[in-house]
């Protein structure tokens, strides 16, 4: 019988070490044991006799006599031999010679941070079964692997409570304000996680104490320390009750799953948490709670508020304040605006476009389907209509600014189709505010407002487009406006002859508007 005694229970080097010993001597696992210095040994329950009172060969500390060292490296990129070579026997060879993965050593290191005592033996029978299946650890279906692979999760599964539930209380020292923390993990993780309250707390000097070990961040270095006990840490402190009554406060009864919440949060660990002691009474409570919350009348919206709230979204800008410099900048706004409800189901707001120093601007209704998708003005059929109409005036679209009054595409579906549909006057008024931002910036000396709804937009009133068509209105900038029909009502004429009058009459007053300019 082979026997190592390691120097603590997460010793991992020792335990490399005499697990390589052994494997270069021929030790199967049945023969192999493993001890902690101090501590009693793990191993077989057969075995009754402490490894200085027999008189089998002891490794103290990783090294034992008549056993010659090898190697096993954690470096994967060229997996190490174990043992010398020997000329001319092969199978001795085979015995003294095979390479460890470094999936193993990876693994290997999780496992012997796991609290069962015959962790030890489970790694060097796994070593041991390397020799003949270099791809073992690949196995995850084998009993060994899989046991493994069970206790390196569990390992993680302890290092995310420690995480989550270690807290800290606040003391003072001669160095000043520092915190400490006790907890109990699963398993031996302190210093496997040790690191993360590190990078959490750099500005803090803290302390973790644990049956295992504790640990001390002074603000520049991390150390480790012996163990401690629940004493040695403060029970309370003076914040303690705002977290509880924070927790409590955010404790929400129609959505408690108990299970769920045990799974996450191990009675193991409510020892040590503030917050448990309400646990119980809130869990109590929880139907009860539930129960009145669904009973009960939804309260009423304050009237007052609600209405106060309504005009600041109608009457304000989308940044209270807001002042563009650009028409680049007021695009990017209109897409943030919440003014009116249209927003809601169009595509994006679309803006004018065209020249910024046009001295002609044109203003139409609201974008259209293909407008709304596009993102541009006046691209759809109505679009293609003012185009040629321009080009017969005589007017170069390029030198235009062309938009709309309204910036969202009202409409209602009908089947796979959005038919349009007129905005309503509270709509066309909350939309102004981008509209005379856009003549603010560009400065036309001419607005062409094509039909009722664009002329409500520029003048801020009602008018009838047949009776006010064609006429110079003056502007309180000092420019001045002209109306007539939209292109789309050129459109929807059904009659041959009456759409070419009317066409007709559309080409007269773009004619007098380039004469205005």
């Amino acid at each position: 019988m082979a026997k190592a005694e390691l120097a603590h229970e997460t010793d991992f080097d020792g335990w490399r070490k005499a697990a390589r010993a052994f494997r270069l001597a021929g030790v199967e696992p049945a023969a192999a044991r493993f001890g902690v210095e101090g501590a009693a040994r793990t191993g077989s329950l057969f075995d009754t006799a402490h490894p200085r009172e027999s008189g089998d060969p002891v490794l103290s500390r990783g090294k034992v006599s008549g056993i010659e060292d090898g190697g096993i490296s954690p470096d994967g990129s060229a997996p190490t031999e174990l043992g010398p070579r020997f000329r001319g026997d092969e199978r001795k060879e085979k015995e003294q010679q095979f390479p460890v993965p470094k999936a193993f050593v990876d693994l290997a290191q999780e496992v012997i941070l796991h609290r069962s005592a015959d962790r030890f033996d489970l790694m060097y029978r796994l070593l041991w079964r390397l020799r003949d299946e270099p791809d073992l650890i690949k196995v995850v279906s084998d009993r060994d692997v899989a046991d493994a692979m069970e206790r390196a999760k569990n390992v993680s599964r302890a290092s995310h409570k420690m995480k989550a539930f270690v807290r800290f209380r606040a003391v003072q020292d001669e160095g000043g304000e520092a915190f400490v923390a006790w907890f109990e993990p699963a398993h031996r993780v302190l210093e496997k996680t040790a690191g993360f309250f590190v990078r959490r707390f750099t500005t803090m000097r803290w302390s973790i104490l644990t049956p295992d070990g504790s640990c001390l961040w002074d603000g520049e270095t991390l150390d480790f320390g012996p163990p401690a006990s629940a004493v040695d840490a403060p029970r309370e402190d003076e914040i303690e009750e705002f977290w509880k009554t924070y927790y409590a406060s955010t404790f929400n009864p129609a959505r408690l799953k108990v299970r769920t919440m045990q799974g996450e949060m191990p009675r193991r660990y409510w020892k040590n948490l503030p917050e448990a002691s309400l646990i119980q009474d809130l869990v109590a409570g929880a139907h009860g709670r539930a129960d009145g919350m669904v009973s009960s009348q939804p309260s009423e919206p304050n009237a007052r508020l609600a209405k106060a709230i309504a005009r600041s979204v109608r009457d304000g800008s989308y940044e209270e304040g807001f002042v563009a410099t650009s028409l680049e900048e007021l695009g990017h706004g209109a897409q943030a605006c919440r003014r009116c409800p249209l927003y809601r189901d169009a595509t994006q707001a679309v803006c004018g476009e065209g020249s910024k120093t046009a001295r002609l601007m044109i203003v139409g209704e609201q974008p259209g389907d293909q407008e709304d998708l596009a993102g541009r003005p006046f691209v759809g059929p109505a679009g293609q209509v003012l185009d040629a109409a321009l080009e017969e005036a005589g007017i170069d679209r390029a030198g235009l600014y062309v938009t709309n009054a309204v910036k969202h595409f009202k409409h209602e579906p009908r089947g796979k189709r959005r038919l349009h549909r007129t905005p309503a006057t509270g709509e066309v008024s909350a939309c102004r505010w981008w509209l005379d931002q856009e003549r603010r910036l560009v400065r036309p000396g001419v607005t062409l407002a094509l039909g009722g709804t664009a002329a409500l937009g520029v003048l801020n009133r009602k008018i009838a487009v047949t009776q006010e068509r064609g006429r110079r209105l003056p502007l309180a900038d000092g420019s001045l406006a002209m109306i007539t029909v939209h292109p789309s009502y050129l459109l929807r004429i059904p009659d041959p002859d009456a759409r070419l009058r009317e066409h007709a009459a559309f080409i007269r007053d773009l004619k007098a508007v380039r004469d205005l300019l």
